[in-house]
């Protein structure tokens, strides 16, 4: 069933069919660009093609990096996160056979977070709407953009429940709509896209099983990559790499479990807790920069803006810096009228997505060079996995870009 909160003609809207913002896509950066801008006592409107239900019970990422966690915290957005959320001070590399476990929190004083993101949406939903009464709009459809390049966009949509086309009137669009959403397909042509293909699949699995051990597993075969990344006590992610494209009914139960005993075997090492695999599918691994970030009015986040495979999980945590970013800067140019965070937004962002895209390849050829059937690419992602673990810089180098604490923006 659609639902429908907060109405565009309720005592906090400026008129029935106009909001200084409008955000299209109720996703992480969608919700956060919307808590931060009524949070200062800006309008906005949130457009979502899905129910609430829907994108609540959605899985996707759960590593959140501390700095981000932060963020969160600063804007009143992490109360449950602080509470519940499991906290990661170490991994764990599998590699010719042995086990090298890697205690980033002893180099760093920084850990992850582990929070999956239907919890997080969920959270922000019921921030963005119960509290801070916020308007949305769930299972739109046929959202459309319009005067952009001008001081007066407009986005319309059919309403739900109505079917008649609605037309709200805004000042800024906030496009947080994902790989395929309109606000992308509205800078086709004029956007500069660069895009990487690594070659190969990740088969995502979930399973009703407890981890088999209290930490993430990088197993480094061979035959193909395995991670094993704890959700709850009950719920474990994994992953295996396949060929690009693979059908996921290839992957029988029998043969997911066969495949993680083996690419996460080591001497010593927990045996896996198999279960009932509640997910599978198949993710190419590929990645995309859309440069500029913003175009007249419109500006896009998340997911909308760039996309990095999940080697490096990466990308839940760049959609919400680049929502703290807009949020912030929204908020300034309609309170104040001062335009600087807007200005500089696109190239503060993509200087962030640049760095994390280049870990992520880096991480890739660790992860996957000694899989591919060239000796030459394994030997040198041996060597890197070795360095991790006998040399001090190159650990803590490694920490900080895992962490996400490298680099100020």
């Amino acid at each position: 069933m659609t639902e429908t909160s907060s109405s565009p003609s309720s005592p906090n809207s400026p008129s029935p069919h106009r909001f200084p913002v409008v955000v299209v896509g109720a996703g992480p950066a969608g919700l956060t660009v919307g808590c931060v801008l009524r949070a200062a006592g800006v309008d906005c409107l949130v457009l979502e093609t899905g129910t609430r239900e829907f994108i609540e019970g959605r899985p996707r990422a759960g590593v959140i990096e501390e700095p981000v966690v932060r963020g969160l915290e600063r804007r009143g957005l992490a109360g449950n996160l602080l509470e519940r959320a499991r906290r990661d001070t170490a991994c764990e590399f599998r590699f010719d056979g042995e086990r090298h476990r890697f205690g980033f929190h002893e180099l760093t004083g920084r850990h992850h977070w582990v929070y999956p993101q239907q919890f997080l949406v969920t959270d922000l939903v019921r921030e963005y709407v119960d509290v801070r009464g916020g308007a949305v709009r769930f299972g739109v459809r046929d959202v459309r953009l319009d005067g952009l390049d001008g001081d007066r966009p407009a986005v319309s949509y059919v309403c739900p429940e109505s079917g008649r086309r609605e037309v709200v009137a805004c000042d800024f669009v906030a496009g947080c709509d994902g790989a395929r959403g309109v606000t992308r397909a509205a800078v086709a042509g004029r956007a500069r896209v660069a895009r990487h293909d690594y070659g190969i699949g990740w088969l995502a699995l979930l399973a009703e099983a407890p981890p088999s051990a209290d930490r993430v597993l990088f197993g480094c075969h061979p035959d193909g990559f395995a991670g094993q990344m704890p959700r709850s006590a009950e719920v474990t992610r994994y992953y295996l790499q396949c060929p690009p494209g693979d059908d996921p009914e290839n992957w029988p139960h029998e043969r997911v479990w066969a495949e993680l005993r083996r690419r996460l075997g080591a001497a010593g090492a927990e045996p896996l807790t198999e279960g009932r695999l509640i997910e599978k599918r198949v993710l190419d691994m590929h990645d995309y920069v859309t440069e500029p970030m913003a175009f007249g009015r419109l500006h896009l986040a998340g997911d909308a803006a760039h996309l990095v495979a999940p080697i490096a999980a990466k990308g839940l945590n760049l959609a919400l810096h680049d929502a703290f970013a807009l949020g912030d800067a929204l908020a300034a140019r309609l309170l104040k009228g001062d335009g600087t965070g807007l200005a500089g937004y696109s190239e503060s962002c993509l200087r962030r997505v640049w760095d994390y895209q280049e870990f992520s390849q880096w991480l890739s050829e660790l992860y996957h060079g000694g899989a591919g059937g060239d000796p030459f690419r394994a030997g040198t992602a041996l060597a890197r996995l070795r360095r991790l673990f006998s040399s001090p810089a190159a650990a803590a180098a490694f920490a900080e870009r895992y962490l996400g604490t490298a680099a100020r923006y």
